[in-house]
């Protein structure tokens, strides 16, 4: 009997968690452009990371793609491909390689909780120095022509805010729905432009905002916050799924709007 009810409980699960990734892989099986999986190492790291490639004639910029909490899914995965069809190389590591048992990643963990819980485990010095392999990388590329930018969602919200701190060579920080730095020590460390992405029904998050302006000004920083009102956390996801509610998707179009227009100035 209990097997019974641990079976239908995973196949409930299952239902509720595959469409979301089913349309994000679907996506991803559709592309016309060269998508890999490389490994990026430093020290005794190894971290794996998903690639895209545009279609064009000319050395392209290079976006690093932060995952969210859930680690490096499909969805992060296709918004590499969306950037590589709008003309950029995009990255994205699996900050959460050797995570799992048997040094696996996100794949290997199983499951969006599973990775919801190893997120707050990994060291901020290791999450660092895999950002900086993959920027070292991905700049030696020979179709890359220099230009480095990062991006990320929720908690690679957050950790593309701090990487700002951390790596004077980014040109600019793409922070969606994630909070800042809360020390002036931190900010002073900042090198580029901070874009930011938030939803208006994410207090959470909001109410960080006034500290990150603060501290973004007192230091002299660019700091370019956006919020979407009506949106909820997370709309670039939930705005692309096929049941988006109005408000996520017209926050998802306008943001992507606004990200490609910046993108162009790098």
């Amino acid at each position: 009997m209990k097997r019974i009810v641990l079976v239908a409980v995973a196949a409930i699960v299952a239902a509720v968690t595959a469409p979301a990734q089913d349309w994000a892989k679907a996506r991803l099986e559709k592309s016309r452009r060269h998508l890999e999986w490389v490994k990026v190492k430093h020290g005794n790291r190894e971290v794996n990371c998903f690639i895209a490639y545009p279609e064009v004639k000319d050395k392209a910029a290079a976006v690093i793609v932060i995952h969210e909490i859930f680690g490096l899914s499909d969805w992060v995965r296709g918004v590499t491909d969306q950037l590589a069809e709008a003309g950029y190389i995009a990255i994205a590591p699996d900050l959460l390689s050797g995570a799992a048992p048997g040094g696996g990643g996100t794949a290997e963990l199983g499951g969006p909780d599973a990775a919801r819980k190893a997120i707050p485990s990994l060291p901020a010095e290791q999450i660092t120095a895999d950002l900086d392999a993959v920027a070292g990388y991905v700049a030696k590329l020979p179709a890359c022509n220099g230009k480095i930018v990062v991006g990320g969602f929720c908690w690679g919200g957050a950790q593309t805010f701090r990487f700002a701190t951390n790596n004077k060579n980014i040109r600019a920080a793409f922070v969606f729905y994630g909070t800042g730095p809360d020390k002036e020590e931190d900010v002073a460390r900042i090198n580029c432009p901070v874009y930011g992405f938030y939803a208006g029904n994410d207090n959470r998050v909001d109410a960080t905002l006034p500290k990150s302006t603060e501290l973004m000004k007192k230091g002299g920083k660019t700091y370019e916050p956006v919020t979407y009102e009506g949106a909820g956390h997370g709309f670039m996801r939930a705005g692309e799924a096929p049941d988006a509610n109005d408000a996520d998707k017209k926050a998802r179009d306008e943001a992507w709007k606004r990200w490609k227009e910046l993108l162009k100035k790098i």
